[in-house]
């Protein structure tokens, strides 16, 4: 009975460049015009989903990780690891980075690092992306910072549908105008803020940067990752590895037909982002639907998804 797919209700952040894209494109019920952020399967303290159906529904998904921990694989960890979001860039995101595990437990109180990775979902013609910089020394990022030389530091990147972006910890980067993009994170909310284009809130108030602490956890000079994804075509399914590192795997499944899989892993979280179909397990059937977001528990075994839909799915790791 317990091995039910767990289906997650998101919460919404509202941010200062969000918009109405998680609306329009994933049918949300969001609450305001500036919706920046889907927290879509979060057991963080500053948004957790809450279980929508089942035998644990009602449940946060932090209270599920402390009493079910045999759900999640007995996985070795103080917390729930991972955070999966939707990003709506309406506007162009502040220029950020973000520490890494040791730095944040020192500086932010035990909080997690964050490392992350970008799926792009949906981008305007010409989006592009900040990803990196250019300062060869800490010295040289130091000056070029506060000299404010932003066109000469920050080093752009054209981006487009279908895109995937591996951010480790200590890479400056930042999202910009006209992207819908998947985020699979550390479960961290530990950002440090280098540039924000001189914006100001609605009570006229530019935001906090945070130039110490940034300039201190930067990797200088920065360092490209590049991604090789590997694609399987396997029978109903295009299945597309993109990473398997430190933190987390993360795979794309273009299913047309059916496509069927075991989840070998501590925990499966999965995240419809086109389409519609079907999840079947020992003759129980799921409904799935764009913008659908759940976790296939521990020890839950073959399954069978069918339709025509794209998702995204990711699992912890421990590789360090």
């Amino acid at each position: 009975m317990d091995l039910e797919p767990i289906f997650l209700t998101p919460v919404f952040q509202e941010r200062i460049w969000g918009g109405t894209k998680l609306a329009e494109r994933f049918g949300y019920d969001i609450p305001s015009s500036q919706i920046g952020e889907c927290w879509a399967v979060s057991a963080h303290p500053h948004g957790q989903t809450v279980v929508a159906s089942g035998p644990f529904q009602g449940m946060t998904l932090g209270q599920l990780w402390e009493e079910r921990r045999d759900l999640f694989g007995h996985f070795p960890s103080d917390r729930f690891p991972l955070l999966t979001k939707i990003l709506d860039a309406n506007a162009d995101l502040s220029v950020q980075v973000h520490p890494d595990d040791e730095y944040a437990k020192t500086h932010e109180g035990g909080e997690l690092g964050k490392t992350e990775c970008w799926y792009i979902i949906d981008c305007k013609p010409g989006a592009e992306l900040i990803y990196g910089h250019y300062a060869e020394t800490k010295e040289q990022l130091r000056a070029m910072m506060e000299a404010g030389e932003w066109e000469r530091l920050l080093r752009k990147v054209p981006i487009r549908p279908g895109d995937f972006f591996y951010v480790p910890s200590g890479t400056i980067h930042a999202l910009c105008e006209g992207t819908l993009v998947l985020e699979t994170q550390q479960s961290s909310d530990t950002t440090y803020r280098v540039y924000d284009y001189d914006r100001v809130d609605s009570q006229g108030r530019r935001r906090e940067l945070h130039l110490e602490k940034a300039i201190d956890v930067t990797t200088v000079p920065h360092c490209d990752i590049n991604i090789r994804p590997h694609v399987a075509e396997v029978p109903g399914a295009t299945v597309t590895t993109f990473v398997e590192g430190d933190y987390f795997g993360v795979q794309k499944w273009d299913i047309r037909g059916a496509f069927e899989s075991e989840q070998a892993k501590p925990f499966l979280i999965v995240s419809i982002l086109e389409g519609e179909g079907e999840l079947v397990r020992e003759g129980q059937t799921y409904s799935l639907r764009c913008g659908d977001h759940f976790i296939l528990p521990h020890q839950f075994g073959r399954f069978t998804i069918r339709g025509s839909l794209q998702a995204i799915a990711s699992w912890p790791r421990t590789g360090k």
